[in-house]
């Protein structure tokens, strides 16, 4: 395995393995890897002759400094389980190589010191946008910089983090990047939450009330089965579910079309479930697959 911190090195890197034929899978991380990350990095090695996976806590996406400092760092460990489930090249940028001409805070900026980017468009200023303002343009931006260093690829993305699976989707429709973008199921614990580099700042107590957000998808995936298509009964029942659980504070719980994540007036065809809450300090998302 390669361990490769330049974007240089890792581009020519992967230019040589398409060059000999090979077939690219890219899976890009913030790194504090979980079983989630590992099953993205297992399906691209079963499916591809060379994976990449990047590693890089961009400050792009987050809005809060203190989330950003927060966010766990484990870069010895990470590469050590990427290699073990068959990555063969880790790629680990500094901030510099990947904005070289940002200012301290982050973000590549024109000559005149205006910040330039990738806008994510209307999907990225609803539900998770609307929360964390920014949020997806920072997404957009690293990963259609990451898109243009590996070129031609299939790149695999969690379905945990919906929103920003269609974001990327778009993103790379929207601007030709010839990447296949690869979606994979939600990993979960035995217990349904469904598993996060956060949940490792939940508390013991906070770890227990976290699966109430998939209780709450299961109460609004129910409430469709028993007949349910206006929005508002499923999102109620939905609601009631966390509201229930006196530790979580919840910030959304909608049902909308699975392709734009839009309002219906009535649930029809593919449906997504999306949730967003506090438990304690730590906010979690989770979101489920309902097609009537």
């Amino acid at each position: 395995m390669q361990l490769i911190d330049t974007v240089g090195r890792f581009t020519k890197t992967i230019e040589s393995a398409r060059a000999m034929g090979n077939s690219v899978g890219l899976v890009p991380t913030m790194g504090a890897l979980h079983r989630g990350h590992l099953s993205l990095v297992e399906r691209a090695a079963r499916e591809c002759d060379v994976v990449a996976v990047t590693i890089f806590v961009n400050p792009l996406q987050f809005g809060d400094p203190d989330d950003l400092a927060a966010y766990p760092r484990t870069l010895g460990a990470d590469v050590a389980v990427a290699e073990a489930a068959g990555a063969d090249v880790v790629f680990t940028p500094s901030d510099r190589q990947m904005y070289p001409d940002s200012a301290a805070a982050g973000g590549p900026q024109d000559m005149s010191g205006e910040p330039v980017g990738v806008h994510a468009g209307s999907l990225g200023r609803v539900l998770e946008g609307a929360s964390r303002p920014g949020h997806f343009d920072g997404v957009a931006t690293v990963i259609a910089k990451l898109f243009a260093m590996t070129g031609r690829c299939r790149a695999y993305f969690g379905e945990k983090d919906f929103q920003q699976l269609q974001v990327i989707r778009s993103l790379a429709s929207r601007l030709s990047f010839p990447v296949d973008v690869v979606a994979c199921a939600t990993v979960r614990e035995p217990d349904g939450l469904a598993l996060s580099s956060r949940n490792a700042r939940l508390s013991p107590d906070e770890r227990t009330a976290a699966t109430v957000l998939y209780r709450s998808l299961a109460a609004g995936a129910a409430a469709i089965a028993a007949g349910a298509r206006r929005p508002a009964e499923v999102t109620s029942a939905m609601r009631a579910e966390l509201g229930a659980e006196p530790l979580v504070t919840t910030d959304y719980a909608v049902a909308v079309g699975a392709e734009h994540l839009t309002p219906l007036p009535e649930l029809a065809g593919a449906v997504r479930l999306l949730v967003a809450a506090r438990c304690g300090p730590v906010r979690l998302i989770d979101n489920m697959e309902v097609i009537i």
